[in-house]
């Protein structure tokens, strides 16, 4: 028998991992998972800055759109809000009757070939919309929208809404508000909470989406 280490038996102890292998192992082990973690974090910084950079490119892109004065109402400017859009009766004064708004949408349904029988499914957008200053009815100004979906007109409305409400208390110039909804306004939805008023305020944990579904 070589001489040198012996088990309890005085049988040969084994060669083979030490202890100090084992706890290398451990080591490269928990190295891997410190590495995973940081490439998690870092993928979630890297989402959040490009939602933060559409929330900025689309509303560079609404502030071109808006100055369209086409699809303004030339009665709403930044001194006039009070008078107008923020008044909770604003938006019934000025629009248009029913039958008028149906014909809107007759015309806009033969124009994007879309099946008058599918007609239920869309909703008369305007680009930008009464509550922030938008013409009522100027053929510019309008456009047809499905009403479900990420970009449909139950979440546009939603989110026209909280923006007159940040225009009406001061938070927010009607211009502003009018770039966002004109420009790509649900990459912007992305970037508001409840309680912001701030364009391409994008919370890079969260994205932001605490509006509403």
């Amino acid at each position: 028998m070589n001489p040198g280490k012996v088990g309890r038996r005085g049988t040969p102890l084994r060669s083979g991992k030490s202890s100090t292998g084992c706890a290398s192992k451990g080591a490269r082990g928990h190295h891997g998972l410190r590495a995973a973690s940081g490439a998690r974090a870092a993928r979630t910084v890297r989402i959040g800055v490009v939602m933060m950079l559409g929330a900025v490119a689309g509303l560079r892109a609404g502030q071109a759109a808006a100055q369209n004065a086409a699809m303004l109402d030339e009665r709403v400017t930044q001194q006039s809000i009070t008078e107008t859009i923020c008044r909770p009766d604003y938006s019934d004064a000025v629009s248009p009757p029913f039958d008028v708004m149906m014909a809107h949408k007759a015309r806009l349904l033969a124009q994007h070939g879309i099946d008058p029988e599918d007609g239920a499914d869309y909703a008369i957008d305007r680009r930008v919309p009464v509550l922030l200053g938008g013409s009522p009815d100027a053929p510019a100004n309008l456009d047809l929208l499905p009403w479900a979906g990420a970009s449909g007109e139950r979440r546009k409305a939603r989110f026209v809404v909280h923006l007159k409400h940040c225009v009406c208390a001061g938070k927010m110039s009607l211009s502003d508000a009018q770039a966002t909804i004109a420009g790509n306004w649900s990459a912007a939805y992305a970037g508001f909470g409840r309680s912001s008023c701030n364009a391409s305020g994008v919370d890079v944990a969260t994205g932001g989406r605490d509006i509403g579904p």
